[in-house]
């Protein structure tokens, strides 16, 4: 009963230090608040965006307490300006200013901007934490620059292969493994009447339509940090941006209508057999079926490639947690975060609907498993500065391939705009 009450009292300063930190009381009484109810043990804080991460952290922090007598505090920020204001309070504090974070979440294509200003310290992996046994290559490139780590791979995102299976088995199709084989599934298919579309994907969104050239494009080689590794146009983008293209004479998607929540509502109400999704559609999926909105059963596998010999590749992006390199208290940080990523990664689904980076965790809904076989192959955002609106650009380049325009000229175009910014 003990124990109980002190992790209860713990979550309740964790959540009164989390108000603290991110200015609900005024910063001097800030920190006499602090001295008094933290008297013992070391104090971190730990920055994050996301408020559905709030309670898992919170948790987290407090089984932390419980082991080591240290105090993590989670600080929930906003997203605007965010990297910015951790340099502020590391390089410029004020007397008046919040505590700047010990250590904070972040995605991986700003990781250069973070270690270059300092703000990104080497990890001290005491814990043999950072190796393929434990996240797969696509996580640990992700955190990697100038092969160094300079933050643990926590949860991540990508896209992948959703169809309905009630469909498929009632047909007794196969799951196509190429672009070719659903263009024939199309061409073959006896649809029930309620079904649109065969196939429609969010074609306005780059995240979505990665994949289609993500195989053989590019930026920044494998970890995304070398400029020496830049090759857009090339024989093989340009094929196969061209069977991008192609697919629009087959599949007619008005990309000013289209967006992710329409295409998903379509796939609930039966309408389309195949789409492209993220790690939330499982969570909204099975929603929809506890309900009876979704009256069928899903599948959900790796992106089909293009054809025999041309491979897919999606994108995705890593979220890690980085220990500043102005923080004092970097070895109690590492410790934490070691703490976080091998004893506590299991319930991070469970708690956020966000898929840890790591192997070995058993999830309930076989589906959610799935998306770590995209992950594994996928190719991470790359993390140069010069790239910075190389995703705006090539959103720009697919739109205008999917309405008719050279393939060749708009990538000749998109690679000479990139490497100038990289110069």
């Amino acid at each position: 009963m003990i124990k109980k009450l002190t992790s209860l009292f713990c979550i309740v300063l964790l959540l009164a230090g989390a108000a603290v930190a991110s200015g609900v009381i005024p910063p001097k009484e800030e920190h006499r608040q602090q001295e008094t109810v933290f008297a013992s043990g070391d104090t971190l804080y730990f920055w994050y965006t996301d408020d559905s991460l709030t309670e898992y952290l919170t948790n987290v922090s407090a089984s932390y307490y419980e082991e080591s007598g240290n105090h993590v505090i989670p600080v929930l920020q906003s997203g605007l300006e965010y990297l910015e204001t951790i340099n502020t309070l590391s390089v410029h504090p004020t007397e008046d200013s919040p505590p700047m974070p010990d250590l904070y979440v972040i995605s991986n294509d700003s990781l250069e901007k973070a270690y270059l200003a300092g703000l990104a310290a080497e990890i001290d992996d005491g814990g043999n934490v950072c190796n393929t046994d434990t996240f797969p290559q696509t996580a640990l490139d992700a955190v990697t620059y100038q092969e160094k780590y300079v933050a643990y791979p926590f949860y991540y995102e990508t896209s992948a292969f959703l169809y309905n299976k009630t469909y498929m088995e009632e047909g007794e199709h196969q799951v196509p493994r190429t672009i070719d084989d659903i263009l024939a599934f199309a061409e073959t298919y006896d649809a029930p009447e309620q079904v649109e579309a065969v196939f429609k994907w969010v074609v306005s969104d780059i995240f979505y339509n990665y994949y289609f050239t993500g195989n053989y494009m590019v930026v920044g080689g494998e970890a995304g940090d070398d400029p020496g590794q830049i090759d857009i146009d090339n024989d093989k983008t340009r094929e196969c941006l061209m069977i991008y293209q192609n697919l629009n004479q087959f599949f007619s998607i008005d990309t000013k209508e289209v967006t992710y929540d329409t295409v998903l509502q379509d796939f609930i109400d039966g309408k389309i057999v195949m789409t492209v999704a993220t790690t939330g559609a499982v969570a909204r999926l099975e929603e929809a079926k506890a309900s009876g909105a979704f009256p069928y059963e899903y599948g959900i596998t790796v992106m089909p490639d293009l054809t025999a010999s041309l491979k897919g590749r999606s994108l995705s992006v890593t979220n890690g947690i980085v220990i500043n390199g102005y923080s004092e208290k970097a070895e109690i940080a590492n410790d934490f975060v070691i703490f976080l990523t091998k004893n506590h990664a299991e319930g991070l689904y469970d708690h956020t609907g966000k898929i840890a980076s790591r192997y070995g965790i058993q999830y309930e809904n076989r589906n959610v498993a799935e998306f770590m076989d995209e992950y594994e192959n996928s190719i991470s955002m790359p993390k140069l500065l010069g790239t910075g609106n190389y995703w705006v650009q090539l959103e720009i380049c697919f739109s205008r391939a999917w309405k008719g325009e050279n393939v060749e000229e708009l990538l000749s175009e998109l690679a000479a705009q990139i490497k100038r910014q990289i110069v």
